[in-house]
């Protein structure tokens, strides 16, 4: 499953250099697949989209952190906790019920951003 970070974020910032895989990005900023990754050219996604790893992508929220789904693998492969969850001051990263993915997924997402 992916970390999600919910609307008791108080936007302190301290998760988003903890993410080994820069799937945090403050409220309002546009999101690219390789910030942070080897990855470059066509990326498939989740929802079975594929996009340039390049281009700029829509906020997934204006007001508030967040977190890029396909980009996270609950620290999985880096640490033994997603830091995310492990910084924040107020537990607002907590696990997404919406996105459940095996132990075997999240290493196979690691190593396909970091060559």
């Amino acid at each position: 499953m992916a970390i999600k970070i919910t609307e008791e974020c108080i936007n302190c910032g301290a998760c988003e250099p903890e993410c080994p895989n820069n799937a945090i990005y403050e409220g309002g900023a546009e999101w690219r697949f390789s910030d942070g990754t080897t990855v470059r050219g066509p990326v498939s996604m989740l929802d079975g989209s594929v996009i340039d790893a390049g281009a700029a992508q829509t906020p997934v929220s204006l007001d508030l952190y967040y977190i890029v789904h396909d980009k996270c693998t609950e620290c999985v492969g880096f640490h033994d906790e997603p830091q995310c969850a492990a910084v924040c001051p107020v537990d607002c990263c907590v696990d997404d019920e919406n996105y459940r993915e095996s132990e075997e997924v999240l290493l196979g997402k690691k190593a396909k951003m970091h060559v």
